[in-house]
């Protein structure tokens, strides 16, 4: 939680502004990838996002997500708040940059944000712009302010609500039924994901409170063992081959890597990847360093203990495959400057992610495999049987196509 932490303060001279926000309400598609489902519930994800990295700066520890009765949404967080001072390049309030001007925030300033997430950064004027209406309330250096939006136009001037000794930044808005094909929020969609942010960010709670019936629900989130604690869960309906978590934490690169496994009896793997707290469902460069390094180190563990145990007239060879079968595993990178392919953030292109993650799964895998030579051989059976089997198959296929011939 603290590798991002960066000593220049944060304020109004830290919101670097790159283009208008124009177009964003003409084709919202192009900005939050649909205007279904998906694309309402990343609203709230954008919002969330900024309290996120807030936190990974080291200066947010809890976050509060409220599904209102009368449909908006509200998020909170006890950050530093969004600056409100006076904004050199705009003559207007910084947090009414942040709000109203595309591409404009303090992550496009790396003394402010050392790695931040978010739909490439554009954040919270989007919201904004694909919003009925929206409401911004900071604590900060000891006063409250407020400034209301509609449709991403500022209605008002940014006022002063009173003192208080408390810091951080509420957002609330209620999306444009003009815009979206439904407005209606998913609790478990909105939960899934929350739940996903505090495994990913170890000891951050967030907090996720449904007020739309007469019977408010409520859930916290809060995970001491991050990574090892979301294996477990991912894992929790299958029988484990090891209990012990196999985990990889390099925190002194330049690209921070975090990565939790666990084999299990099942024959299909679960390999998730994230970059900045984002989902890279398509992996990239950081999926492929990770799966390098798996084959890599456990076919050098097996070989120097002499694991490989061959039958009569048997070629055996394990392969990636084999090593991945049954396999749970987490990898969480954080890139200061990350190049994703495609508008949603789904694929990871950094070319040089693959060999700072090769290089840390590598020696971090050998290393717990050596100390735990127990777990090492019944990876190593496993991988064995699933190698056995492949072959087998191959063999029934090569067999029934010579019989068709």
């Amino acid at each position: 939680m603290t590798e991002a932490v960066v000593p220049r303060a944060y304020s109004a001279e830290s919101i670097k502004v790159l283009e208008g926000l124009e177009a964003v309400r003409k084709r919202p598609a192009m900005y939050i990838g649909d205007l279904g489902k998906r694309g309402l519930h990343h609203l709230v994800y954008e919002v969330v996002d900024n309290s996120i990295d807030e936190a990974l700066a080291g200066h947010c520890t809890k976050i509060t997500v409220t599904l209102n009765i009368d449909g908006s949404v509200a998020v909170e967080d006890n950050g530093r708040g969004i600056p409100v001072g006076l904004h050199k390049e705009e003559n207007k309030p910084a947090v009414e940059v942040v709000m109203t001007v595309l591409h404009a925030g303090g992550k496009f300033d790396k003394d402010s944000y050392k790695v931040s997430g978010g739909l490439h950064g554009v954040g919270v004027s989007v919201v904004n712009a694909l919003s009925k209406w929206l409401w911004v309330e900071v604590k900060r250096d000891g006063k409250k302010h407020k400034q209301d939006y509609k449709k991403g136009i500022t209605q008002n001037k940014l006022k002063e609500l009173g003192t208080t000794k408390k810091s951080g930044t509420k957002v609330c808005f209620h999306p444009d039924e003009e815009i979206f094909d439904e407005i209606i929020f998913d609790y478990n969609i909105i939960a899934e994901r929350l739940r996903e942010l505090a495994y990913l960010n170890h000891g951050l709670e967030i907090v996720l409170k449904d007020e739309r019936s007469d019977a408010p629900t409520s859930d916290t989130f809060r995970f001491k063992g991050g990574l090892s604690d979301f294996v477990k869960y991912l894992d929790e309906k299958n029988n484990p081959l090891h209990n012990k978590i196999v985990t990889v934490k390099k925190e002194d690169t330049a690209v921070p890597v975090d990565v939790a496994l666990r084999y299990s009896n099942t024959y299909n793997d679960n390999i998730l990847t994230f970059v900045n707290n984002i989902n890279t469902i398509e992996g990239g460069t950081h999926l492929s360093g990770f799966r390098s390094a798996l084959t890599r180190s456990m076919n050098v563990y097996a070989t120097k203990n002499n694991l490989i145990k061959s039958k009569k007239n048997e070629k055996l060879t394990l392969s990636g495959e084999d090593f991945r079968e049954g396999l749970t595993a987490i990898i969480s990178v954080k890139v200061a400057e990350p190049q994703f392919e495609g508008q949603t953030k789904t694929k990871l292109g950094n070319g040089d992610v693959k060999g700072v993650v090769d290089k840390a799964v590598y020696e971090g895998i050998l290393d717990f495999l050596e100390q735990n030579p127990s777990i090492g051989r019944r990876i190593i059976e496993k991988a064995l049987l699933a190698a056995r089997s492949r072959s087998a198959a191959r063999k029934a296929r090569e067999l029934i196509r010579r019989k068709s011939a």
